[in-house]
């Protein structure tokens, strides 16, 4: 069996302030440089990433740069 609640009507105290301690918008994307090159990919790689891009909802560039980058980390970059 449920225990009801109680209720009154007496004032609500409000607690102390908590201190902003997230970093700005800006600071939550890592903007890394990056250099413009030309690849060429097989028309079947390029629907593969432009599909599950799609579905991520991120450019497909994006997505290639990332397993790219992914690549060169794990193998010593």
């Amino acid at each position: 069996m449920k225990k009801k609640i109680k209720y009154s009507d007496e004032p609500l105290k409000m607690g102390g302030r908590v201190k902003d301690v997230l970093p700005p918008p800006s600071k939550l994307v890592k903007r890394d440089s990056t250099v413009k090159i030309t690849l060429e990919l097989t028309q079947e790689s390029l629907n593969f990433f432009k599909k599950h891009a799609k579905h991520e909802r991120v450019p497909y560039q994006r997505m290639l740069r990332g397993l790219i980058d992914a690549y060169a980390r794990q193998h010593g970059g």
